[in-house]
């Protein structure tokens, strides 16, 4: 039986396609779902470089705002990359080093700047997930448990994607996350910067959903500057301090800027692009 995703900004209930990766417009929101229930949503080689074609479509739809990445089913968000066919995609050195390369951290299209679009919520539906270090908003349920565990395995994680851990928990947390593979429950991920929000499962949704609009309702333009310095100053994606600069002044010359202290001054609410 094909799961079902509630629409935010329709208010309806809708019946996910049965595509591995399945996207569902909503507005200017898309929900982004890992629809591998069976597997607990286990990534597949073949669904790592759909989402990144996915993302890079949705970053040039000027309609949409707000990705929301989801998994399907009620068992877990997901518990990573679907070990079931690594004999196949690593059999040799040539073909790990292919099938590595949709894997490696690229700078995202939704990463902020002026020539990229707006930002993402990872809404963590379900009990479990095995998180790739990345920099998103996280919604998740109280009993939900994280790990990043390639010790486990016995890989490492690239340079890029260190980079990325320690940005969000530190050198020394990041050591206690890889060298154990431990499953963090959540109010520990929450402590340590890998979650942003804490919510019921009964809640969870509700609070994805008010979110979401708080987050639509403000400015685009606005939130891609801010996205781009805080990356960058965060050494997630650096860019040069000109070009932080030009991005900051440009708020002030941009349309929204101007239409909010307008509508502030004629008692109205603004009209953002």
């Amino acid at each position: 039986m094909s799961d079902r995703v509630r629409l935010w900004h329709a208010g309806t209930t809708v019946t996910l396609p049965d595509d591995p990766l399945a996207c569902v417009q909503d507005g200017p929101i898309v929900h982004v779902v890992v629809n591998r229930p069976a597997t607990r949503n286990a990534v597949t080689l073949q669904i790592w470089r759909d989402m990144a074609a996915a993302m890079k479509h949705l970053a040039a739809d000027p309609v949409v705002k707000l990705p929301v990445l989801r998994g399907a089913g009620t068992q877990a968000f997901s518990p990573g990359a679907d070990i079931q066919e690594f004999p196949d995609v690593f059999r040799d050195a040539e073909s790990a080093r292919a099938s590595t390369l949709p894997y490696a951290p690229r700078r995202s299209p939704w990463s902020g700047g002026q020539a990229d679009t707006r930002r993402d919520l990872w809404s963590l539906r379900r009990r479990r997930m095995r998180r790739r270090a990345c920099l998103r908003s996280a919604v998740r349920a109280e009993d939900a448990r994280f790990g990043i565990t390639p010790s486990k395995l016995g890989l490492a994680y690239s340079p890029p994607e260190m980079k990325r851990l320690v940005a969000l928990v530190g050198p020394s947390r990041a050591k206690d996350i890889i060298y154990s593979g431990r499953l963090l429950p959540g109010p520990e991920a929450k402590e340590a910067g890998l979650i942003d929000f804490l919510a019921t499962a009964s809640e969870l949704e509700g609070v994805d959903s008010r979110y979401a609009v708080e987050l639509l309702d403000n400015s685009q333009h606005s939130i891609r500057a801010e996205k781009a310095i805080i990356n960058s100053v965060a050494c997630i994606h650096v860019r040069p301090d000109d070009e932080l600069n030009r991005i900051f002044e440009g708020t002030f010359e941009g349309h929204d800027f101007r239409e909010r202290y307008s509508a502030f001054l004629a008692k109205r609410r603004p009209r953002f692009e």
